[in-house]
């Protein structure tokens, strides 16, 4: 990818399935939990994990057009569409599935829809409203976006499914600390160890980035 691809600038489309955790009952050995990482440390590369079916389907034509290197990631399982907050998409551009003014959580892939339902569940027991981000490009961030979202001192959550280090979450707060914002922040991934094995659903819970895991960090933030 570094030589033949991104500093040869060759318009080359990698396209990776059932990343994450996809195949959880197979064990550690079988979780892609380090590609954002090791390609955020490449230049000349875009990178982009769809949420939904319409994502996917913006994301795969705008790929064709796109005439420099490219890394689409994908999972396994179906999924939910996340409504029709936003009908945009451009790579580059994060796309916001819910509007809130309590706090932010930015997520992407496969983790944007358990966000959205821990959103709903902020609003429904505690009358807390969440904005919802599917961040699904990783490189280059919207970084006008993230600091829009930061503007108000608002807490900001990070969801992704991928390793603790050098992905999503990292990304957003060095740019937000180096711009001289503070808001409450937390990183939501999995830890620095070998994964557990299980279902993805087993997975997610475990780590915290369920529906009830999100809930529960932005409560215990948000009272912080």
């Amino acid at each position: 990818m570094k030589n033949d691809v991104c500093y040869s600038d060759n318009p080359v489309k990698l396209v990776a399935i059932s990343a994450g955790v996809s195949y959880g009952a197979l064990g550690t050995t079988h979780h892609s939990l380090h590609d954002f990482a090791a390609l955020r440390a490449i230049n000349n590369i875009t990178i982009v994990a769809p949420a939904d079916n319409f994502e996917t389907e913006q994301a795969v034509k705008a790929a064709i057009a796109h005439e420099k290197p490219l890394y689409l990631r994908f999972g396994k399982k179906d999924m939910p569409y996340l409504g029709d907050a936003d009908k945009t998409f451009a790579f580059g551009k994060g796309r916001i599935v819910r509007e809130g003014t309590d706090l932010a959580i930015i997520a992407n892939g496969e983790t944007v829809y358990p966000a959205l339902l821990a959103a709903q569940k902020l609003q429904e027991k505690l009358g807390l409203e969440a904005t919802v981000v599917s961040m699904h490009t990783i490189k280059p961030l919207d970084t006008e976006l993230l600091e829009q979202l930061a503007k108000n001192g608002r807490p900001i959550i990070t969801v992704e499914e991928h390793m603790i280090y050098g992905g999503l979450g990292e990304a957003c707060a060095s740019h937000l600390f180096q711009k001289g914002y503070h808001n409450p922040f937390r990183i939501m991934a999995i830890p620095d160890e070998y994964t557990v094995t299980g279902s993805q659903g087993d997975i997610f819970r475990h780590y915290g980035i369920s529906e009830d895991g999100i809930f529960q960090s932005a409560t215990d933030l948000l009272n912080n």
